[in-house]
């Protein structure tokens, strides 16, 4: 058993908190809103602390997923802030999806305080969270990633150290990118299917079985046409996270030509108020048109 504290319990953080408490780890949460750390507390026997510096103390290991670089940033530091009270030789996790430029800053920060960082974003949105089964992408020393690996598998499908820190957040940009492409491009097929007059489920019936299938085809494609969009992953946070993919590629020189429109495709389903929708909206926006 390790003593261990989640700080975030969003859609992801909540679950996963959860199969630690459940795999017999002694769990304290933090949360934003204190009542959603209560409601975890009461469902799974762990605590709950009022900060990010109360949640970590005494704590062997510390993981976090919160929305962005500025909440990791508090929730990390200052007086409040979990590397307040951390002990020399704890282990601080981070699935956050954020910049490169802030988990190299916060691993430094940790170093200076005999604290271990590991970048560790993850893939398979709330479903995965739920049923323990993430693709976690991993950055940081590899002896600080040993001691974490154990830990993460209690939630994780896969789970790989990628390279040195920030290595797991560049990972993350890729499968967003990737992924930016594969909703565009089923959006896409599934108009094109509409406007032509064929059944949009028996062209994914063939389809899906050779070069064209994908996870977002097995998974979006039906409640697309079902004109549902209250699943996985929100518009706003994939504009956050392209965002952060674009910013990184003018630094590094890559070319994401098609990830800038679909951002922008995104763009346009936040203004048709779907910022909430998840991200196979893609395709209400082309019904629209």
């Amino acid at each position: 058993m390790t003593k261990i504290t989640f700080l975030g319990l969003g859609v992801m953080g909540y679950p996963m908190a959860g199969h630690l408490a459940a795999a017999g780890h002694d769990v304290t949460v933090y949360n934003r809103t204190t009542a959603k750390a209560e409601k975890w507390a009461a469902a799974h026997g762990g605590n709950f602390a009022a900060t990010p510096a109360e949640a970590a103390k005494g704590a062997e290991m510390v993981m976090a997923c919160v929305g962005n670089d500025d909440d990791l940033r508090a929730v990390c530091l200052g007086p409040d802030g979990a590397f307040a009270t951390m002990s020399e030789g704890s282990t601080f996790v981070d699935h956050t999806t954020v910049s490169a430029a802030v988990t190299r800053e916060l691993y430094a920060a940790a170093k200076d305080k005999g604290i271990a960082f590991v970048d560790a974003p993850v893939s398979g949105g709330q479903a995965g969270a739920e049923n323990g089964q993430l693709s976690i992408m991993c950055g940081g020393d590899q002896a600080d990633y040993d001691r974490a690996e154990p830990v993460m598998n209690t939630y994780a499908k896969l789970c790989r150290r990628i390279g040195d820190s920030g290595a797991g957040q560049l990972t993350k940009m890729c499968n967003q990118i990737a992924i930016a492409g594969l909703v565009q491009g089923l959006s896409e097929a599934l108009h094109f299917a509409a406007k032509a007059g064929l059944d949009g489920n028996q062209v994914v019936e063939v389809i899906s079985q050779g070069a064209a299938g994908s996870w977002q085809m097995s998974n979006r494609y039906q409640t697309m046409l079902d004109d549902h969009f209250e699943h996985g992953f929100a518009v706003d946070w994939m504009r956050k996270d392209l965002g952060i993919c674009l910013d990184t590629a003018n630094e590094n020189g890559a070319s994401l030509p098609v990830t800038a429109l679909v951002d922008q495709f995104y763009k346009d389903v936040q203004k048709m108020g779907g910022g909430r929708w998840d991200t196979s909206a893609l395709f209400k926006r082309l019904q629209a048109l």
